[in-house]
């Protein structure tokens, strides 16, 4: 099922909301959104286990999230 601002939110926390937008319309969801997530915070582990780098959905989630993260700082 695609993803809603609820599972945005219960994934990343509280949010910008322009970002939660973005990422809803990409057709997504809440695992794509997950796996995105833990590409983020532990790619390297990830690369260890042998995965494959990602792709599709999660590599355009991956996008949103780190063009977000960026414009924080």
């Amino acid at each position: 099922m695609a993803l809603t601002p609820e599972d945005v939110g219960a994934v990343l926390g509280p949010t910008d909301e322009t970002l939660v937008n973005d990422l809803v319309k990409t057709g997504a969801t809440r695992e794509e959104l997950a796996e995105a997530w833990a590409w983020i915070n532990s790619d390297e582990a990830l690369l260890n286990e042998g995965r494959r780098p990602p792709s599709g959905r999660v590599a355009q989630l991956i996008e949103l999230i780190a063009v977000d993260e960026e414009e924080e700082f």
